[in-house]
């Protein structure tokens, strides 16, 4: 769930125009596209950011429905962001360091029923331990508050629009209320009037629960719980803990201390059939998760108000639907125990921007970004979902398999290695 060399597709990129590099002046008239993109969240706003920085001939509407006035700041709904990631956003100069946590360290582990024996290390537990160290990275990836990265973009944003206000065109405060393509170079997209473009993204996600469904979906019957948690001054910094129990994974986050006190992001995943985590107060959850936890992790010492998520798969198909392409949560919301969502929605943007960069052909470069991100998204997608499924299953002997499988990658570092590639970037 945490939620991944600088050779990473979102570290850069070879034929990346260099970023501080001037752009031609900008011809209102005859702009070489016209680019709409719907949703201002993390996603779509840096595929704007990085369309208005390396397409510098492309006109760019941003709309959402959000009123720009909006404070969003204080979100405090956890992101989890892999190194790619955060490679990314380093080159986009939005990258809040000082307000986000980097994850030295993923921890792995599988709860009793499972096998044990000292031949599974000091907790006599399967486990599989990720570190940066190991992997020779900075960081594995990091963790910070939706509000504290969404700020920064937005106002990176803002920035560039009140540069270029002809090119650059904010539309917040304004709901896309349909979109329909009746030709086949144009698409129409209504926010009050219709317009027309030559292409639209939708960044808009949403959660499960919300969302109408798409081509591929399914009901975990699964609800997350997620708020922080107060940790032990002793307890590992930089740490990313996720651990498999037999009702579902179990997750923390390392947080940015807060008043000297070191915390963590809780995602406790219940089956809805046995969830009776509502009806416990503040020490029974915390006794209930401490049995859970390995020991390394230390006594919690303090737990927030938790909000509850239902969770579900709901992916389309195909990324690309005429002169539309669907780009993070609107195109594949995912279960949380894998933690990849925004990843693989910034390595959408990336992918899209580079082939509109590379092809003059909007048709052939969407056929390229289609092809491309297939393996990314669709080996995330089955990873995740398969894991998932398997927290619904009574099958004897599954969580000893389950075990097994995690004292294997320990035990065999070419496997880890490719784990820890995948976490970090995605499949290449």
């Amino acid at each position: 769930m945490s939620q991944p060399h600088d050779s990473g597709p979102l570290a850069g990129h070879a034929h990346a125009p260099t970023p501080g590099a001037s752009s031609p002046v900008f011809d209102a008239a005859a702009p070489a596209l016209r680019l709409a993109v719907i949703g201002a969240g993390p996603a779509g706003l840096a595929l704007a950011l990085l369309a208005a920085r390396y397409l510098p001939r492309a006109q760019i509407s941003l709309f959402d429905a959000r009123p720009l006035e909006r404070d969003v700041s204080g979100d405090p709904r956890t992101l989890a962001l892999s190194l790619g990631s955060v490679q990314l956003l380093q080159r986009l100069r939005v990258w809040p360091a000082t307000q986000a946590q980097a994850i030295r360290e993923v921890h792995v582990s599988q709860a009793p029923p499972t096998l044990s024996g000292a031949w599974f290390g000091d907790s006599g537990e399967p486990e599989v331990s990720i570190s940066a160290t190991e992997q020779r990275v900075p960081q594995l990836g990091a963790v910070l508050a939706y509000g504290q990265l969404v700020a920064p973009l937005q106002a990176a944003w803002q920035q560039a629009s009140a540069r270029e206000p002809r090119r650059l065109i904010s539309r917040f405060g304004q709901p896309v209320d349909g979109i329909k393509q009746d030709r086949p170079d144009e698409i129409e997209v209504d926010a009050g009037i219709v317009e027309r473009y030559d292409l639209a993204v939708v960044a808009e996600g949403g959660v499960f629960s919300d969302q109408a469904r798409k081509a591929v979906t399914h009901d975990y019957q699964q609800n997350a719980w997620v708020g922080t948690v107060t940790l032990s001054p002793t307890s590992p910094a930089g740490v990313a803990y996720e651990r498999f129990t037999r009702r579902g994974p179990l997750a923390l986050l390392p947080l940015p201390d807060r008043d000297g006190q070191r915390r963590a992001a809780l995602v406790w995943c219940q089956p809805q059939g046995e969830d009776e985590v509502a009806e416990l107060d503040d020490a029974q959850r915390l006794a209930v998760i401490q049995h859970h936890l390995p020991a390394r992790v230390g006594p919690l010492l303090g737990i927030s108000p938790l909000k509850c998520f239902p969770l579900g798969l709901n992916a389309e198909r195909t990324l690309v639907e005429g002169r539309r392409i669907r780009i993070g949560n609107a195109a594949q919301t995912l279960h949380p125990v894998a933690g990849q969502g925004l990843n693989l929605g910034l390595r959408d943007a990336f992918a899209l921007v580079d082939a509109l960069r590379r092809d003059p052909g909007i048709d052939a470069a969407l056929r390229r970004v289609e092809w491309q991100r297939a393996p990314d998204r669709w080996t995330t997608i089955v990873t995740t979902d398969f894991l998932a499924r398997t927290f619904a299953w009574r099958w004897p002997g599954l969580p000893a398999a389950r075990g097994l499988g995690l004292a294997a990658l320990q035990a065999l570092p070419p496997l880890k290695r490719a784990l820890a590639g995948q976490m970090m970037f995605g499949r290449r």
